[in-house]
């Protein structure tokens, strides 16, 4: 079984956690109905669509 022949630095072992702990922005792309940017496989909260077809009316929400 391996063992290590010195002690990780606490610099080095956050560093190592720190990698994981970055936020990644959501892919955004345009809407095919209004050219809103939404994200992937969501309904449109402008004009409603999803896919081409209508799921509610924009009007519905307010």
């Amino acid at each position: 079984m391996a063992v290590p022949k010195y002690k990780t630095s606490k610099a080095r072992s956050r560093r190592r956690r720190s990698i994981n702990m970055v936020l990644k922005t959501p892919n955004l792309i345009r809407c095919s109905q209004c050219d809103n940017m939404i994200q992937r496989h969501r309904v449109c909260p402008k004009c409603g669509f999803y896919r081409s077809n209508e799921v509610f009316k924009p009007e519905d929400m307010a």
